[in-house]
């Protein structure tokens, strides 16, 4: 069947304005399930890792998010290394187990697009001893292991530091130092950097060995138990990682206020003495 040039083009016309309203359409169908499914995600999966990090999870984070109608699923880690790759592979929603230091040194060498949303408590890294009853029994040449990961070892080294231990060169960068750094070491003490999560066993062979909290009360320890507690800096604060498009979500807003609350202070308070705790929680 033939058609006038005019009906023609109007038919074109209609069927590319119809063409348009179907793409558009199609647009907003696509925008408004994302935001829809951002305002209605109640469920989270958190990552911790054994010990004060997953157990200031459960008692004080998880209560909070429940009674805002989340169900929350808690993971437990035993390395400082799945639980960001498990965020960063939308594993997880969320974790909660590392300070800022280690945070950025990992996500940078990883290169993965992740973000530090709140500030929460950390159990402070300490030294512990079966062999000897306090720092001032160290002989020459005992043996102390600490963490082998550069943001940790860098820290137990500036705890050794703290305690008279050992000195270090100067215009080092305090946040990465190593065995390298050391300008004094009066009493030949010997570093042994392990993995972190191994240092409580290793107290059967070292002399000393110095503990992330996190680790030192996942294997029976308490912070009571240490010769020598670190005065925890603020960048050694744990951090609340999500993946950065997440950031600005519902769930997240409401996952930071929980570390913010009044209610998670106290659970802190009552339940984790003696943690370090960012000055909102003081």
């Amino acid at each position: 069947m033939n058609f006038p040039f005019s009906a023609v083009r109007a038919r074109r016309g209609f069927l590319a304005a119809a063409a348009l309203a179907v793409a558009g359409s199609a647009a907003l169908v696509t925008a408004l399930p994302a935001a829809a499914q951002d305002a209605s995600k109640k469920q989270l999966v958190i990552g911790g890792t054994a010990g004060s990090n997953i157990d200031q999870l459960q008692a004080g984070i998880v209560p909070i998010l429940q009674k805002k109608g989340y169900k929350v699923k808690l993971v437990e880690f035993n390395d400082y290394v799945q639980p960001n790759l498990a965020l960063a592979d939308g594993s997880l929603d969320a974790n909660f187990f590392q300070h800022e230091v280690y945070f950025n040194q990992f996500k940078g060498d990883r290169k993965l697009d992740l973000t530090a949303l709140v500030q929460g408590p950390i159990a402070p890294m300490g030294v512990y001893s079966k062999q000897r009853k306090s720092l001032a029994d160290l002989k020459e040449g005992d043996r102390v292991a600490l963490p082998n990961d550069a943001s940790n070892l860098a820290r137990g080294i500036l705890l050794l530091q703290q305690a008279g231990l050992v000195k270090l060169k100067e215009g080092v960068n305090p946040l990465r130092v190593s065995e390298l750094d050391l300008a004094a070491n009066p009493k030949k003490i010997k570093l042994v950097p392990l993995d972190a999560a191994h240092l409580p066993r290793a107290l059967d062979d070292a002399q000393y060995a110095i503990i992330n909290g996190n680790f030192a009360i996942s294997s029976g320890l308490k912070l009571s138990d240490s010769v020598l507690l670190e005065k925890t800096p603020e960048q050694y604060l744990n951090i609340v990682a999500v993946k950065t498009k997440d950031k600005n979500a519902v769930w997240a807003k409401d996952l930071a206020e929980a570390y913010k609350s009044q209610e998670f202070k106290a659970v802190v308070d009552s339940k984790f003495a003696g943690y370090a705790k960012p000055g909102f929680l003081q």
